[in-house]
């Protein structure tokens, strides 16, 4: 069956209620032109059609023994991708290498593999092996949902269809999975699509459009995150239509310091691929330089003593003495200078990590029910992404987010001066994954085979099988305010006028993490490691020069 792609404009916020449940608690109306710095959304719809009645299979065995049958049909398939736990796996990127199109991509591997494990209570024999051969012994974690967090699961069945479906099959996926199960005339997809609207905050809506009545049953998972940063990418104070907060570094008497300038409402511009992108600024100053330990005080003082004899001999020192100025003193000299070191400052909370190979950034979203989600982006220096996905597995992704350094004192090099500068670009898009050849790829295959799908445990009928695996997705990347402020920026620096000053010299490395090529991202629960996102980023935001005039103007 064909569906139309959503269409992300004609979202509307409906103040939706979840249902309480052993997994899940009531989610609380959302309030009106709340502004999320986040707003990712993920929609797993398997579609099972039923052609005609399958095999009846007695149920004398319990389900916590399996028969010799049993036994040899699971270990009939093996399978590269099998899940083994909650952690980042083969399986949760393998979606990027399938779909490597060299364009925007999202989806949700926590969301497939719920899909899945539905799937599985419903099968049997080689079928079932098949499923089992991929998902494994995976137990997902469960969430609490909130106005911020939403993980259901359902299963819709066309009522004159109801007495076919297993009772045993409703009841274990009610339990296990805290699905619903609702019953429908499926004249029109208006309950099911209501019921997505209503799992994913009222911003997808009309998944399906198309007569759905030849269906029988729809199994669907719906998940939602609706979340800010810990911290905004770029900090700012008081109302956000005032000039926001720059992060301005600057040393006393030291060569050194960093600045990032306030965006407009536009952001700031990018080159990214040779496109100008919106972004926003990021960046970190580490001093670790102890001058007085490395020049010593004696000689710090009889160089800045000399250079200040020279300077009351110049324009502007004759002026001073003549018109008055701030009088120099050098012992409040170096004790400004001892004040600079062990100084951090960043403009955000980040982590990263960088190599000849690869960049990487990654930032915490606020915690929700005791649930901290984490954002990493992957950039690849030397080779093309689709390349550096290709090769890429869960082994190497595990090593590199086990590199991330944090911006403290104790992650840098004693004796210089750490910059970090860095542009992230900000985007938004969705996508639609071609879950049905993706999940034949990796083995999955005799469940959408009408001559070879068992699903026994679901229904009575035979010849039953799924159709299609349905799976969208739409992520948005923003700080936090700015889609709706228009900012203004006064730059300055400079010490003119204030009197005498020497700089020295410093020791300085700058470390660039600029995002200006195509990356890759994942989302994953910092706890568990589970990942609840993943896909790649080809297309930024456009920048909107007018609007940066308009801004500016303004």
């Amino acid at each position: 069956m064909e569906q139309n792609n959503i269409d992300l404009n004609s979202m509307e916020q409906n103040n939706a209620t979840m249902p309480e449940s052993n997994m899940t608690e009531e989610i609380k109306p959302k309030k009106k032109g709340k502004k999320a710095l986040i707003i990712i959304i993920v929609v797993a719809v398997v579609l099972i059609l039923a052609l005609g009645a399958v095999y009846y299979f007695t149920r004398g065995k319990t389900e916590s023994k399996k028969t010799k049958k049993e036994i040899e049909n699971s270990e009939k398939y093996t399978n590269n991708y099998r899940l083994s736990g909650n952690g980042i796996e083969d399986f949760d990127i393998k979606f990027l290498t399938l779909e490597n199109k060299k364009e925007n991509v999202v989806y949700s591997p926590l969301s497939i593999k719920y899909t899945l494990a539905m799937l599985n209570e419903a099968s049997d024999k080689d079928t079932k092996a098949q499923i089992e051969a991929l998902i494994g012994d995976y137990s997902s974690k469960k969430y609490t949902n909130s106005n911020n967090i939403s993980l259901a699961n359902a299963m819709f069945v066309k009522e004159s269809y109801k007495d076919n479906i297993n009772k045993e099959y409703v009841d274990k996926i009610s339990s296990k999975y805290n699905a619903e199960v609702v019953y429908d005339k499926f004249t029109n997809a208006d309950t099911i699509n209501n019921w997505i609207s209503n799992k994913t905050f009222n911003l997808i809506n009309k998944v399906f459009e198309q007569d759905i009545s030849s269906n029988d049953f729809i199994l669907t998972n719906a998940l939602a995150i609706d979340m800010q940063w810990k911290n905004a990418l770029q900090h700012t104070y008081g109302d956000i239509s005032n000039n926001p907060e720059p992060y301005h570094v600057s040393y006393a008497h030291e060569n050194a310091g960093a600045y990032i300038a306030t965006t407009t409402q536009a952001g700031e511009k990018l080159d990214f691929s040779g496109k100008d992108v919106k972004s926003q600024n990021i960046g970190a100053a580490i001093n670790k330089y102890d001058i007085i330990k490395e020049l010593g005080e004696d000689k710090i003082k009889e160089t800045v003593n000399a250079e200040y004899e020279k300077w009351l001999e110049t324009d502007e020192g004759i002026s001073c003495k003549e018109y008055g100025c701030d009088a120099f003193d050098i012992d409040t000299y170096i004790a400004e200078l001892k004040e600079n070191y062990k100084r951090l400052d960043t403009s955000t909370d980040f982590t990263f990590y960088t190599d000849d190979n690869i960049k990487v950034f990654a930032k915490d979203l606020r915690q929700y029910d005791g649930v901290t989600l984490q954002y990493i982006g992957i950039m690849p220096n030397k080779t093309n992404l689709d390349s550096y996905i290709n090769d890429l597995t869960a082994k190497d992704l595990n090593s590199t987010i086990s590199k991330l350094k944090k911006v403290e004192l104790g992650t840098f090099e004693e004796g210089k001066v750490t910059i970090i500068e860095g542009s992230i670009p900000l985007f938004n898009f969705d996508y639609k994954l071609n879950l049905k050849q993706d999940l034949n790829e990796l083995g999955v295959t005799d469940v959408f085979d009408s001559t070879k799908a068992n699903i026994s445990k679901m229904t009575k009928q035979t010849g039953a099988y799924i159709t299609d695996v349905d799976h969208k997705a739409t992520i948005e990347f923003e700080n936090e305010g700015i889609k709706a402020a228009a900012v203004s920026v006064a730059l300055g620096s400079g010490d003119g006028g204030s009197g005498f000053d020497y700089k020295f010299d410093v020791p300085i490395e700058r470390i660039n993490l600029t995002f200006d090529k195509p990356y890759m991202f994942i989302i994953i629960d910092k706890e568990s490691k589970e990942v609840w996102f993943a896909g790649t980023v080809y297309e930024p935001k456009a920048y909107d020069q007018d609007l940066a005039n308009k801004s500016w103007a303004h």
